[in-house]
């Protein structure tokens, strides 16, 4: 199975909402983020790609890291995801202009087991943010 490794930031709005975009001509909502290019950190990757997805410049010093987590891949058919999820600390305001390949952006509740997530965010990062939320 082709292993594609990846990074990923949870930004949340005001109500808890984590922030899931939809690349074009997809069906799956996962976690901003993307692939690693050569000799990037995963920190270094989260916001290289939450700049030219979203606009959003963000400070890496400020995230921190929820963990290295795996999943089947959403768009890509017999690979999975290897990714490093790093935190937000600030709410957002709204929806972020989308950029790049990304088509769309939405808020999902935490606690949400929709079918539109990726198996990443569903099955695997949703679960350890409600853990760690206490």
């Amino acid at each position: 199975m082709t292993v594609i490794r990846i990074a990923a930031v949870v930004l949340r709005n005001t109500d808890g909402g984590i922030l899931s975009v939809r690349k074009r001509g997809t069906g799956a909502f996962m976690m901003p983020g993307g692939k690693l290019e050569a000799g990037e950190t995963g920190r270094q990757a989260a916001v290289r790609e939450i700049s030219e997805e979203l606009g959003l410049d963000l400070d890496g010093s400020t995230l921190s890291f929820l963990g290295r987590f795996s999943a089947p891949a959403a768009n890509e058919a017999g690979c999975s995801v290897d990714c490093d999820v790093f935190v937000h600390p600030h709410p957002v305001h709204g929806l972020p202009e989308v950029r790049a390949e990304i088509e769309e952006a939405r808020f999902f509740p935490v606690d949400s087991t929709a079918s539109s997530l990726a198996p990443l965010s569903r099955d695997v990062v949703f679960p350890a943010l409600r853990l760690t939320a206490g």
